[in-house]
């Protein structure tokens, strides 16, 4: 299969106009200017004139969708969620879990283990249960704990080596030797849910912590005397910053700042979707909690804490685009990076983008980079959506 476009968006490269090819699933080739053969419709080739192809959304950190959810740990709640993002452009996508307790967490990374060797995953990512209560967010209070060796090895074993990510709170008694074992274990630790101060943060960054789980959210503040956590994680060019670019979650200055500072390699823009992505106003559940969902923003019910998003990643796209400050090209080779190249470099997953030899997922976006189509491993997504 032959694709021209306007504008195609490799994660390193513009190609305008650019073309590619495709061959069982795979990128074959793909260049700029004229393609090597003419558009043959019959054999599946798109012409597609002034649309904008980008690589397939990766997105590290999302609970569920569609009314889905990955704290169910069912494989049919899984397969929703899965399919609702897809759908959305997201091709690549890591399962998070939320804080539950002993037995119920086993019982979840078992289930997800399975669909990470089946492939309908990337992997799992545990947020939780070894988090901050000062800053637990949308998180059972009494399923938090602090981290333990025999505990991390059980879960880890269950999950069969699909977890790929453990977000902690470094204060916690305990949580250094943690991040050690986290990733001598083969994941990623990330520094999340916490009220550490800038000292125990870049403890934690020393002890092998990569990652920084949704920057400013359910983190200590920043104050001009104890820069805490956020100051910490920011400065490091090791670490790579998770931002929710939904509107809700966070100002769009601040999204210009940290993307300004850090540069292009370090930001990674993730839903933190939960059941209700995709789905109307009303009453749904993240993992014990329930949760009301009001105009678009999901919040814990009978409060004011927000409770992860209902945001897909096209709308990070966008909005990513919109908030940056910078010119139209600039901006979309900068949300590619954050949607897709940065995320799966920090999570280890193989290298995303538009690449020769890599599997053949993309998203076509019109002129307003609304989603017109999907691919996925070289299939076309049903039901794409375009709203």
């Amino acid at each position: 299969m032959l694709i021209t476009a306007e504008r195609i968006l490799t994660g390193t490269d513009v190609l305008c106009p650019g073309w590619l090819e495709i061959t069982d699933g795979t990128i074959s080739a793909l260049g700029q200017g004229t393609p090597p053969r003419p558009i043959d419709p019959t054999a599946g080739d798109l012409e597609l004139g002034p649309q904008i192809v980008v690589p397939g959304f990766v997105d590290m950190h999302t609970h569920g969708g569609g009314s889905g959810a990955f704290p169910d740990a069912t494989e049919q709640s899984s397969r929703t969620a899965v399919a609702l993002h897809r759908r959305h452009g997201t091709t690549t996508l890591i399962a998070s879990l939320v804080s539950a307790h002993p037995e119920e967490l086993l019982r979840e990374v078992s289930v997800l283990g399975e669909q990470v060797q089946e492939g309908l995953i990337a992997g799992i990512h545990l947020e939780g249960p070894w988090l901050s209560s000062r800053r637990c967010g949308a998180h059972e209070p009494s399923a938090l704990r602090r981290p333990d060796p025999a505990e991390i090895s059980r879960v880890f074993a269950a999950a069969k080596g699909g977890i790929r990510m453990v977000t902690i709170a470094p204060e916690l008694d305990g949580a250094l030797p943690a991040i050690h074992q986290i990733v001598e274990l083969g994941a990623v630790a990330a520094v999340g849910h916490t009220d550490a101060t800038y000292d125990q943060a870049r403890a934690a960054i020393a002890a092998g912590a990569t990652v920084a789980t949704h920057l400013f959210n359910a983190m200590r503040p920043v104050h001009q005397r104890e820069p805490g956590p956020v100051v910490a994680l920011g400065e490091d060019p090791r670490v790579t910053v998770e931002m929710i670019t939904d509107g809700v979650h966070l100002h769009p200055a601040l999204y210009r700042a940290v993307s300004c500072e850090v540069g292009p390699d370090r930001v990674a823009l993730v839903t933190d979707a939960m059941a209700a992505a995709g789905m109307a106003d009303g009453s749904y559940n993240l993992g014990e909690l329930a949760v009301e969902v009001r105009e678009g923003v999901a919040r814990l019910a009978g409060t004011d804490t927000i409770a992860g998003s209902t945001a897909t990643m096209d709308r990070l796209f966008r909005n990513a685009v919109v908030n940056s400050g910078l010119p139209r090209d600039e901006a979309l080779a900068l949300a590619v990076r954050q949607t897709s190249i940065n995320p799966a470099r920090a999570v280890g997953l193989p290298e995303a983008g538009l690449v020769v030899g890599r599997p053949a997922d993309l998203v076509v976006l019109d002129a307003d980079l609304r989603v017109q189509r999907v691919l996925h491993r070289g299939s076309w997504v049903d039901g794409v959506m375009k709203d």
